[in-house]
């Protein structure tokens, strides 16, 4: 039969049984639950990549996917099902509360305690805005006073390839259009061909790191003041959603802030944090 031209004719079909494995795979390591209705796109993602590397058939990826030890196979294909759309400024409100509120408040209990040691998280990071935004806010509030705190930022992500993009920390210019000019101006430089660079000084406090919140056990020695989740857990189910939030209750310093997604909520089954404002949740102090 002559190929139409259309896509839809070229397409590599895939059956209930190779999507079944699929799906179970990647539920497995990356907690992301393919429902029924997410199978086109699967198809439609991994067409080009399935016929570009020979395989014949979805059975035969799913096969050497499992024998993929290094998992950068997984993590091309998570890349692909997953949306890693993001920009500077995104959700303006959690910028807003944590310069305004969160950070004067773990800054606050810091002093208090003689402590200096500020421990940040940017779970599911992306190409590096959220991660880039929160390091300048800690500098402008802090100020001259930054350079006695321990105030690094850990930035992770299951995919190499944003992670890559977020360590080079260089954007086009529509990438940083939503960046306040003030925070423009300061940080970030030409860096020729339309791009825009962040300044070393301030890209090498950020930790970029390919780490998998599915993992059983977090490699973590001390606990966090502020995990930014942001956009992750939309890709969860309710239990798979629920064992992160205690993983994250677990890590985080009493009194830390969770932010995550205006489209996401933490369900009604966790006690574990209490609400503040949409998507701001906070780890209550014990007395």
């Amino acid at each position: 039969m002559a190929n139409s031209g259309s896509d839809s004719a070229a397409l590599m079909p895939i059956s209930d049984e190779e999507f079944e494995l699929l799906r179970g795979l990647i539920y497995e390591r990356f907690g992301i639950n393919l429902t029924d209705q997410k199978k086109s796109l699967l198809v439609g993602r991994m067409q080009k990549l399935l016929r570009s590397t020979g395989y014949m058939n979805f059975k035969a990826y799913y096969e050497d996917l499992l024998g993929d030890q290094s998992e950068a196979k997984l993590s091309e294909l998570v890349d692909r099902i997953s949306t890693n759309h993001t920009y500077f400024n995104r959700e303006r409100t959690h910028f807003d509360y944590f310069s305004q509120t969160a950070l004067p408040a773990v800054i606050k209990q810091l002093r208090k305690a003689g402590e200096k040691d500020l421990r940040v998280w940017c779970a599911g990071c992306s190409s590096g805005e959220e991660a880039y935004m929160l390091l300048m806010l800690m500098h402008e509030y802090l100020g001259s006073e930054y350079p006695q705190w321990n105030c690094g930022l850990l930035a992770t992500d299951i995919s190499s390839r944003v992670l890559d993009v977020a360590g080079k920390g260089i954007y086009p210019e529509d990438k940083i259009q939503a960046l306040p000019q003030p925070l423009r101006n300061k940080y970030v430089q030409p860096a020729g061909n339309g791009q825009f660079a962040f300044s070393d000084s301030l890209r090498k406090e950020a930790v970029f790191r390919r780490f998998n919140l599915m993992n059983e056990k977090f490699p973590f020695k001390n606990p966090f003041h502020i995990i930014f989740c942001r956009n992750v857990m939309i890709y969860f189910d309710a239990p798979t959603r629920l064992n992160l939030v205690n993983k994250f209750h677990q890590f985080m310093h009493p009194g830390g802030y969770l932010f995550i997604g205006h489209s996401e909520t933490l369900g009604r089954q966790q006690n574990l944090f209490k609400y503040l404002v949409p998507a701001v949740y906070q780890k209550e102090i014990s007395v």
